[in-house]
């Protein structure tokens, strides 16, 4: 039943059910009015024999028959004078069976019947389906008249009419209720249309309102008619829409505002912070000079001025991010050799640390400061967080989205053919818990809640996604199938969309 639903809409569902109604009503109706015409047909053809054959047999003299051929003849007249149909006569007098008809004894008169009919001077009736034809059976027993006195005289006349032509008449009438009801559902169906329309209306308009307000147009309203059900879900809709609309606004504009404060935070903080750098570099040139207490004070002063001044840093960064500031300064540039310059500048060149698979020859259009920053973030995070080594892979491929850790398709070194640049950072640590992962490029997010200090800002790996959205690539993080965590860039060679498929 809910397969059943679901294929079938909402309009169709309540044409549907407007139509059931309609059937049912017209049905019910014609049911009624077939029984109460049919039992009126058949009441009044059997009243009119009834009526007839005690009629006629009161006409007769009260002396019966002298002969059988005389109660022959008799039964023979009585069965011509019939109404409102020709009736077949039997008459039955103690063992004595005469008919005006081919047969003595009729199979249509019961048992019940005659037992009747002995009982009741007035005489009875009844009703019988035959072989699936009406019949009418009327019974009278007649009687002698001697002044007031009245004395039964053994015999019973029986008069037995088909009743075919009130059976036609009924199931002619079935037949016109039956044909007339598929015209009438039809016509039903266009009020049913109509009351639908007029239903799913408002509906839609509540679908065309929800649809734009999801893609950002809160000041979406719907327009309110009537004093029903639909129009009071219209109106709890726009109320709804209006406080919506309101708390947003209110959410833009404290973000707006957070992003300004920490902007205007880190800008005024970036001079005084210069002046301090440079002090603390001078004291920690003499620190070798000073008390053992005062050298490990300065240098620690020194050690959380330039944590400061990276955080800072990373707070105007993100703050450029967040008023899409940022731009791309792209030029060509053989990503091998942008890699090795970064981890040369960094001093991270020890073999027992760092492994490279830096095929030579691929060229991609980047932005050489940011992609500088975003395989530093990743091999910094991998060092501080992971263990060593650290493996860094290279390749270019027509298709996006390969496996962390699997075997790479062999697509040469250049990059002919390719569509994406993908650069892997792989160390070989303990992984990534499965909690943190759907949160690993969250701001400020801290794996450990009990931690109160990191080495980092926290934005590093924020700022990571950041710069390869802005190249219109992607950023994964997983476990490889060895364990260790898997950072995954990819980023269109030529620094526009590639096609997407499955490696």
């Amino acid at each position: 039943m809910r397969r059943w639903k679901a294929r079938i809409g909402l309009r169709t569902r309540l044409v549907l059910a407007f139509l059931l109604v309609a059937a049912i009503g017209a049905g019910t109706t014609a049911a009624l009015t077939y029984r109460a015409a049919r039992t009126a047909i058949l009441v009044q053809a059997q009243d009119t024999a009834v009526s007839s054959f005690r009629d006629q047999i009161e006409q007769w003299p009260t002396a019966l028959p002298a002969d059988r051929r005389a109660l022959q003849q008799w039964v023979q007249q009585l069965a011509r004078r019939g109404k409102p149909h020709p009736w077949v006569v039997f008459a039955e007098y103690g063992s004595l069976r005469i008919s005006s008809g081919t047969r003595p004894v009729s199979t249509v008169i019961t048992p019940e019947l005659r037992r009747a009919a002995l009982a009741t001077p007035g005489g009875s009736f009844q009703r019988v389906n035959k072989a699936g034809m009406p019949w009418l059976t009327v019974a009278v027993p007649t009687v002698f008249t001697a002044g007031r006195t009245t004395r039964p005289t053994g015999l019973v006349l029986y008069a037995v009419m088909p009743l075919t032509d009130e059976e036609t008449n009924i199931r002619a009438m079935l037949t016109a209720a039956r044909d007339g009801a598929l015209p009438g559902l039809v016509a039903a169906l266009v009020p049913a249309l109509l009351a639908a329309r007029s239903v799913l209306r408002p509906v839609r308009d509540l679908r065309t309102a929800a649809r734009s307000m999801g893609s950002g147009r809160f000041d979406t309203r719907i327009q309110c008619k009537g004093s029903d059900e639909l129009a009071d879900l219209a109106r709890t809709f726009n109320e709804s829409a209006a406080e919506l609309e309101q708390t947003v606004r209110e959410l833009r504009e404290a973000e707006a505002r957070a992003r300004r404060f920490a902007s205007d935070v880190s800008h005024e903080l970036r001079t005084p912070l210069t002046g301090m750098l440079a002090v603390t570099e001078v004291l920690d040139e003499d620190a070798a000079d000073l008390a053992p207490d005062t050298a490990a004070a300065v240098r620690l002063i020194s050690a959380e001025t330039g944590k400061l001044a990276h955080l800072v840093e990373d707070l105007m960064e993100i703050s450029r991010f967040d008023a899409r500031a940022a731009e791309l300064n792209t030029d060509e540039v053989d990503v091998a050799q942008a890699i090795r310059k970064t981890l040369t500048s960094r001093h991270w060149t020890d073999p027992t640390q760092i492994v490279t698979d830096l095929p030579d020859g691929i060229r991609a259009r980047l932005d050489p400061r940011r992609f500088d920053i975003v395989i530093a973030n990743l091999v910094g995070n991998a060092l501080r967080h992971g263990s060593a080594p650290v493996a860094i892979r290279l390749r270019t491929t027509t298709c996006r989205g390969g496996a962390p850790g699997a075997d790479w398709p062999d697509t040469g070194t250049g990059a002919n053919g390719a569509s994406w640049l993908v650069a892997e950072v792989a160390d070989s640590g303990p992984g990534i818990p499965e909690q943190v992962l759907p949160h690993i490029f969250e701001r400020f997010y801290k794996a450990d809640a009990a931690r109160t200090r990191s080495e980092g800002s926290g934005l590093g790996l924020a700022i990571t996604l950041e710069n390869v959205r802005l190249h219109r690539g992607t950023l994964r993080a997983a476990n490889g199938p060895q364990g260790g965590a898997v950072f995954t860039v990819e980023i269109p060679l030529a620094g526009g969309e590639a096609t997407e498929c499955s490696v």
